[in-house]
């Protein structure tokens, strides 16, 4: 899944714990550290490319490097 390679390509060092949560009907959430970052069913849509990424960018990314720079 893209999102998975986006996510731990770029912020390995900072994630403990990554789940992909899936439901019926091609339904996931991404849930990272315990918090939903992105939820297909509150969507009603798949993310964007690179959407998660950004949200997770947003979220937990302040002031921290992406991995490998």
């Amino acid at each position: 899944m893209r999102a998975a390679d986006d996510l731990l390509s770029n912020y390995q060092h900072v994630i403990d714990r990554l789940a992909f949560v899936t439901g019926s009907k091609g339904v996931f959430d991404v849930v990272v550290d315990g918090a939903t970052l992105y939820s297909k069913h509150a969507t009603q849509r798949h993310a964007e490319p690179g959407e998660i990424l950004e949200l997770f960018a947003h979220r937990f990314g302040h002031g921290v490097e992406r991995y490998g720079s």
